[in-house]
């Protein structure tokens, strides 16, 4: 290393006046302690890495080892590509590549926010193998806001067109060339779906997704290879499938995944056939494939693996996947699976030279061995998480032991529960079954058996783990202590039942309340009067940014919607009698305001259990009491605008600045002294270019003194580029020393983008010395997209410049809160109903009073009946009667 070097020759020009051994001998311990350091370092890394089923995190830019998956794993990707366009950018896109290698599929269900979403297949739109939605995302046309289209790496796969296509006008595009062969890739594509994401409260997406990884070759289904049967070739990947054999996925990460192009070993060692022992691995295959008691397969694992990962240790995770070892046998690399064989020979005292020495050693050391052993596995129910397994111990081995010695073994490579403890079970048992020997054996012995074989010796069986032979063909064999019990089924137990976790809440975000529900109740008044009342609660959020809770209520059966909220979040409760009515059964939902604003969402409709009580009478009264003093004050506002002066106002509206139009007035006046009469007729037109408008003026007028008469007609009609209007008013005056008289009559068309309106008013006004009499009869008609209303109503009015009173009625159809309504209320001091029979009286309400003599009522719901002279008192809310002498 040239930079040791330079370090190590000022150094030695410091210290030993330049000696160039000194310079050889300080460089190269200089070289040797970081390379030490450095193999460290990287053994300590390989130490801590995980190898599993998952790859939990999103990996960006180019500087990624080469990876792909063997089974079937749960990914987050490599994110290679980001776009988004559209106004707003509504749109985005993002390119995740999953594996390398020609993969299988997706699985049909992905995870996001915490939750499992299921995929719903769609069709294709281009060059994919497959293109889903996801449910909860797809609105009521079919339209996902969230696009998945898969690719599986196959070679020559094509380019996502619609990619290429949206980004064509972007600063960051998608080439047409990038087709990403030999890649298993998604693009992701979404759309800012208000109802989805805002109303939802959910912000951007974080998906992982579950893959079936790569298509593997199985020498058992190819006809061209000794034993194997079927259409698989080993250079036609096509034939290829995908599968869950760990020993399917071990011989091909020996053969090793290849580029497309130049063939290049990518994952794997790469070797040839030739190289591989296929006698063990047929083997191994079948004994994976063997259906357990339980009607499962006996070994199956998925693994995600990168160029980077060390050979060993990678085959390592597969051989733990079916309890087994790998070998070499004869330069050939093979491997044993976890299961019993039958002894091939047994090995007696006459195969022994007494000449050689052995070692045997028929129990391990207690360092050597456990007798607690615990360990994970990779729960699919846990959306892929580590779970526990049910440690396994015996007694009587802790009891032998002297004490408890426990370790652990993880497997998360597998994904059956049932399987990963079935391999915790054998682990523990090899372990305590630990007796090794390395035992010398006749030529004739050692020639008949070979590694990986089981024997008979000593009244036990062994795995012949090694064979060794010397430059005088004198063999040797270790050999491993096993047995068939090992993989006997009885005494394990199935793996644990892992429990779906809820979806995450963190109280920091929460997008409403928890726990909302809704119940009626009462509110007691003074006198025995209750009101019927909704009672909303919920658990008080941990959220100091939560400022209110607001609800959102209804009548079942019925689409008006009524709203309160609650300024005090951490109380938990609220009620409200604010639209509630008796005898109902109400819905209602909730959500939060925020500071500052975030997402939010609703609860879900809750329903009380009953109706609402009965509504005492006062409660009720003053309600519509309230709404109909606010419709008269309306009314009397309308009434002082209308008698304003209006010639005025009509004169000052009409310019021609901006715009083209014309003016023409004829006038004739004769006068004499005091004595005037005249008749002005004024026509205008004016139009611009978004506007056209026409009037016509009258004006008639006799006077003498200080009488005047006089008659005013005014119409207009106008059009813009999106309302139209047409007018008429006319204005009758006649007026002696100042006591005038006036008559006025407006009738209105108006329509716009908005809605349309149609009224006609008449009013009528009388002053005299200060004392005034007005009368305004009004017909109104509104359609607009919030509902249709018409009104009729008619108003008095009389009184001095001091004090007035004010009588009349309206009959109206309303909308409120989407629903139609209908009322009619009158105003007066007395309002009374006869059938002009004598012989009948009246129905009178007087000075707040009801007056009836004679009433005949199927059901009276009342708070308190008492008679006139006080005598009896019966409290019908608290169930009283009281009587007094």
């Amino acid at each position: 290393m040239a930079i040791f070097t330079g370090i190590a020759t000022a150094i030695a020009g410091a210290l030993f006046g330049g000696s160039a051994l000194a310079t050889s001998l300080i460089g190269g311990a200089l070289a040797f302690g970081a390379k030490f350091a450095v193999g460290k370092i990287q053994a300590a890394k390989q130490v801590k890495q995980k190898y599993t089923a998952v790859q939990g995190e999103i990996q960006f830019g180019g500087d990624v080892p080469v990876g792909t998956l063997y089974g079937v794993g749960k990914t987050k990707g490599q994110r290679a590509f980001y776009a988004k366009w559209d106004k707003g950018n509504k749109r985005n896109a993002e390119v995740f590549i999953l594996a390398n290698g020609w993969c299988d599929g997706l699985e049909p269900y992905v995870y996001m926010y915490g939750e499992k979403y299921d995929l719903v297949a769609q069709a294709t739109i281009g060059n994919e193998v497959a293109r889903y939605g996801v449910q909860g995302f797809i609105d009521g046309d079919g339209n996902s806001a969230i696009s998945i289209r898969f690719y599986d790496g196959r070679p020559g796969q094509g380019v996502d067109q619609r990619l290429v296509d949206v980004t064509a006008t972007l600063g960051n595009k998608w080439k047409a060339t990038s087709k990403l062969s030999g890649m298993c890739y998604v693009v992701v594509e979404r759309y800012y779906h208000l109802e989805f994401f805002r109303d939802a409260g959910k912000g951007k997406p974080d998906i992982e997704f579950v893959l079936r990884g790569l298509r593997e070759y199985d020498p058992r289904k190819d006809s061209t290879v000794a034993g194997g049967s079927g259409t698989q070739r080993l250079n036609t990947p096509s034939t290829w499938v995908h599968t869950n054999n760990p020993a399917v996925h071990r011989l091909n990460y020996q053969l090793g995944l290849r580029a497309l192009v130049s063939g290049r070993t990518l994952i794997g060692e790469g070797k040839s056939l030739g190289q591989i022992d296929l006698a063990t691995y047929f083997v191994a295959m079948n004994v994976c494939d063997t259906l357990r008691a339980n009607g499962k397969k006996t070994y199956e694992c998925s693994l995600f693996v990168s160029g980077d990962d060390d050979h060993t240790e990678v085959l390592k995770q597969f051989d733990d996947a079916m309890a087994g070892y790998g070998l070499n046998r004869r330069g050939l690399s093979g491997v044993i699976p976890g299961a019993p064989q039958i002894p091939v020979k047994d090995l007696t005292a006459a195969d022994i030279p007494i000449d050689r020495a052995k070692d045997v050693q028929f129990r391990p050391s207690a360092f050597e061995r456990f007798n607690h052993l615990s360990g994970q596995f990779t729960s699919i129910e846990s959306m892929w998480n580590p779970e526990s397994l049910k440690p396994v111990y015996v007694n009587a081995d802790i009891a032998a032991d002297g004490r408890n010695r426990q370790t652990s073994i993880d497997f998360l490579q597998v994904t059956d529960p049932d399987i990963a403890q079935y391999l915790l079970n054998i682990r523990y048992r090899q372990n305590r079954m630990g007796g090794k020997a390395t035992v010398p054996v006749s030529r004739r012995f050692g020639l008949a058996v070979q590694e990986g074989e089981w024997i008979t010796w000593r009244g036990k069986s062994w795995l012949i783990s090694e064979w060794r032979a010397d430059e005088r063909l004198r063999i040797t064999l270790v050999l491993s202590e096993t047995s068939a019990a090992i993989y006997d089924d009885d005494g394990i137990e199935p793996g644990p039942i892992v429990v779906p976790p809820t979806p995450p809440i963190n109280p920091s975000l929460l997008s409403t309340v928890q726990n909302f529900n809704v119940a009626v109740g009462m509110i007691n008044g003074a006198q025995g009067y209750d009101t019927p009342a909704l009672l909303f609660t919920w658990t008080p959020p941990d959220d100091p940014t939560i400022t209110a809770v607001r609800f959102v209520y209804q009548i079942e059966g019925t689409t008006e919607i009524f709203e309160d909220q609650c300024t005090s979040p951490e109380d938990g409760s609220f009620r409200t009698t604010k639209n509630v009515v008796s005898g109902k059964v109400y819905n209602a939902r909730a959500t939060i305001t925020t500071v500052p604003d975030r997402l939010r969402t609703f609860t879900p409709w809750m329903t009380t259990a009953q109706p609402t009580g009965l509504q005492t009478l006062l409660t009720g009264l003053q309600q519509l009491q309230d709404d109909a003093l606010n419709r008269f004050k309306e009314l009397q506002q309308e009434m002082d605008a209308f008698f304003r002066p209006r010639l005025v106002e009509l004169l000052d509206a009409f310019s021609l600045e901006g715009a083209v139009g014309q003016i023409e007035r004829q006038q004739i006046v004769a006068s004499i002294g005091d004595a005037l009469a005249q008749i002005t007729e004024e026509r205008r037109v004016r139009v611009s270019e978004n506007e056209a408008m026409a009037q016509l003026l009258t004006y008639l007028q006799a006077s003498l003194g200080t009488t005047n008469a006089r008659l005013i007609t005014e119409e207009t009609v106008r059009a813009t580029t999106d309302s139209a209007l047409a007018s008429s008013i006319t204005t009758l005056d006649a007026e002696v020393d100042g006591n005038l008289a006036r008559l006025i009559a407006e009738e209105t068309a108006r329509a716009d983008g908005d809605g349309a309106l149609a009224s006609s008013i008449s009013g009528v006004s009388a002053d005299f010395n200060g004392r005034f009499a007005q009368g305004l009869v009004k017909f109104e008609a509104v359609a607009a997209p919030t509902g249709v209303d018409a009104r009729f109503s008619v108003l008095l009015r009389a009184g001095t410049s001091q004090s007035f009173k004010v009588s009349g009625f309206y009959v109206e159809l309303y909308t409120e809160g989407g629903v139609q309504k209908s009322r009619m209320a009158v105003q007066a001091d007395q309002f009374l109903v006869t059938s002009g029979n004598s012989r009948h009286y009246p129905l009178v309400f007087e000075d707040g009073e009801l007056k009836l003599a004679v009433a005949n009522i199927g059901t009276v719901n009342a708070g308190l009946l008492q008679s006139l002279n006080g005598k009896m008192k019966i409290d019908l809310n608290n169930g009283t009667i009281e009587i007094f002498s």
